[in-house]
């Protein structure tokens, strides 16, 4: 568990360019006490003493405004910048060295039994204000954009894009997990191709029309 806490503390490190030193992020960062405050709760969660984690994770909840359920599941390195608001649903699965930022929801879409939230694979990348809802997996190296509420299954090295979420290729390059701006719009492209196809056209059909 301490390497694991050490990971999540290197993660925070890396990722968040006002974090000056290990001991701040430890002592004052709320995104970083969160996770470690869940990797607690969940060993509770894990060995059948399930009123004890809810308590402790409910206890992390007021203190940080980060809600994360006892019973997801959460690989090594993950950073939750800023953390207010940030909701993290009992049968989610994240991978390793997974970024979210504030406000982001990670749930269900109704009362289903079973697996019912979203699976991140690792290096995922979650914006500000992101809403992933369903039992669905997002694939490795791909990122969610700020405000996009994706209820469909990303492939990996990709960008979800707008409401509902729209996907976007990377060519299979590992995306800068920083950037949650600068997207291909994929209906901005094609409005754009159009909107150069029927200027085309119109010119056309006035070149016809002085020629009468």
């Amino acid at each position: 568990m301490f390497k694991t806490w050490r990971a999540d503390l290197n993660a925070a490190l890396e990722r968040d360019p006002a974090a000056r030193n290990a001991l701040e992020v430890f002592f004052l960062y709320s995104g970083y006490k969160a996770v470690r405050k869940y990797r607690r709760a969940n060993w509770f969660y894990r060995h059948h003493m399930k009123f004890i984690a809810r308590y402790l994770s409910q206890r992390a909840r007021h203190r940080t405004g980060v809600e994360i359920h006892p019973g997801a599941t959460i690989g090594k390195g993950l950073a939750i910048d800023h953390g207010m608001g940030v909701v993290i649903g009992e049968t989610t699965i994240i991978g390793d060295n997974c970024l979210i930022y504030q406000n982001a929801t990670l749930g269900g879409t109704g009362k289903e039994s079973g697996k019912r939230h979203p699976t991140l694979g690792n290096n995922v990348m979650v914006g500000a204000g992101a809403k992933v809802l369903g039992p669905f997996k997002v694939g490795d190296n791909s990122r969610i954009a700020a405000g996009a509420v994706v209820l469909s299954e990303i492939p990996p090295n990709s960008t979800a894009v707008g409401v509902p979420a729209r996907v976007v290729r990377v060519n299979g390059i590992r995306p800068d997990l920083l950037d949650q701006i600068h997207y291909s719009d994929p209906v901005a492209q094609e409005l754009c191709r159009m909107h150069a196809e029927i200027a085309e056209l119109r010119k056309e059909v006035e070149k016809k029309h002085d020629s009468l």
